[in-house]
């Protein structure tokens, strides 16, 4: 991802540049990717294999249950994407000038991955909570039934029910989760483009797609377990008494743990990988097709 060296643009469009094409891209690639996102998290609800949800949904919600929650998933996008490849770009820009032009290391990569999947989550976390809810909606018994309209009206729901903190309820895990996906997702890709590119010696179209792939199983591999506890946390309901099945992350990773053994943090992670890896693919070719337009019209 580095950038060939050129005198600095001034004025607002070279700030804001890397959110609009980081949430844009987001954006396009959820538009592809909503209905295997949605198979995946029924997966997690334990609703049974890819195929038996697939079935599942088709006879007794049909094909518009497979976009159920897409308003929400594209306004996730325009927050969490936006704000997470915007700020990756800032902030490894600014570590390579610091360190004189030349390439970043991977650590120092996955710093700023990090960092950028922390602010990213923390800003997104509302309209991934809004998400989850209406994805899983159709899991529960018809009484405990939310009926989001759309992310907006899920996001004035919860404001008025259950208060304003609690659009950050799972953020914890939500942070945690986007910090090892975009460690395992920039800092693999960055890498990837320099091997695939300078080792292997494949084309531009060939190293994005090898590139991405790479990215997108390593980042898969990172997060899902955070992803498994998040996606818990933020469908429990209270019982009859008003308890939740879990207090918190940590006692629901505990117990995930005690009952299920390591790997069931990873359910689903074949149907999670194909999802985390086509998006990553889009996000990066997206991006690159942009830039190329930039450099075309002088931007």
């Amino acid at each position: 991802m580095g950038d060939e060296k050129k005198p600095k643009s001034t004025g607002v469009w070279p700030t804001v540049k890397p959110f609009v094409n980081g949430g844009a891209s987001g954006m396009l690639a959820t538009c592809v990717i909503q209905p295997i996102d949605m198979i995946k998290v029924r997966i997690q609800l334990g609703q049974g294999s890819a195929g038996q949800v697939t079935k599942t949904m088709l006879k007794e919600e049909g094909v518009g249950a497979f976009y159920k929650g897409l308003s929400a998933g594209l306004l996730r996008q325009a927050t969490y994407t936006t704000a997470r490849l915007g700020s990756f770009k800032i902030l490894t820009n600014k570590a390579i000038e610091a360190n004189d032009g030349k390439p970043l290391p991977l650590y120092q990569k996955a710093l700023c991955g990090l960092t950028a999947g922390a602010i990213g989550a923390s800003v997104g976390s509302p309209a991934d909570l809004a998400l989850i809810r209406m994805q899983a909606d159709a899991t529960l018994p018809v009484a405990q039934r939310r009926n989001y309209k759309n992310a907006f009206h899920a996001l004035y729901r919860i404001v008025s029910d259950e208060g304003v903190l609690a659009l950050w309820k799972g953020a914890g895990p939500t942070v945690v989760r986007a910090m090892a996906l975009n460690m395992g997702m920039l800092a693999s890709y960055d890498q990837s483009v320099e091997f695939f590119k300078d080792s292997v010696g494949l084309g531009e179209a060939s190293t994005v797609l090898a590139a991405s792939s790479v990215s997108g199983f390593f980042a898969a591999a990172c997060s899902l377990p955070f992803d498994y506890v998040k996606t818990q946390i933020q469908k429990m309901q209270p019982d009859a008494q008003g308890k939740y099945p879990y207090t918190g992350s940590l006692d629901c990773a505990l117990k995930t743990l005690k009952a299920g053994g390591p790997f069931k943090f990873y359910t689903g992670f074949p149907v999670y990988c194909v999802r985390i890896a086509p998006h990553v693919m889009m996000t990066w070719i997206f991006l690159n097709q942009v830039q190329k337009f930039e450099k075309s019209i002088g931007l």
